[in-house]
């Protein structure tokens, strides 16, 4: 950012706040001003239609904010239970094809890439990276779409 000429930035990431005071420090240290940012998923339900959902950008919090930092660990651990239901789903679909079942490697080794939340994207890497897609987007549209969970309880 600094070889860039940027004197004012953000990093934002889906539910979490944990990289907050090390961007910031980062940022000081070659003289950035920093923003603090987090990306949020927020779904509005209107009444007799589908819910829109959208992803929402929130700045300038206080990084010590114990009730926001306990929400988005909920939030973590509910996109990890996620992710764990979407593999099941995954599984029984891999069944009834004749195709191998995600083992608990499996799971880790998808855990282990991701940098952050656990998501559908993730699993899209690896169904790609066992050659079972030829891409995300096939990964989405073949998988991922029909083995869905909702993002976030009701």
């Amino acid at each position: 950012a600094k070889r860039r000429n940027v004197d004012l930035m953000s990093t934002t990431d889906h539910d979490s706040i944990d990289c907050q005071e090390r961007a910031m420090a980062l940022a000081g240290r070659y003289g950035i001003s920093y923003i603090t940012g987090v990306e949020l998923n927020v779904t509005f339900r209107y009444p007799g239609s589908k819910p829109v959902s959208l992803d929402f950008l929130g700045y300038r919090y206080d990084i010590g904010n114990q009730e926001l930092k306990d929400k988005l660990q909920l939030m973590r651990e509910h996109r990890e239970d996620r992710a764990r239901q979407i593999l099941e789903k995954l599984n029984t679909e891999f069944d009834k094809e004749n195709r191998g079942r995600f083992t608990e490697e499996d799971i880790k080794k998808i855990e282990d890439s991701v940098d952050g939340a656990f998501g559908r994207p993730h699993i899209a890497n690896y169904l790609v990276e066992k050659g079972i897609v030829r891409n995300k987007q096939e990964a989405f549209d073949k998988y991922l779409v029909k083995c869905d969970v909702p993002k976030y309880p009701s």
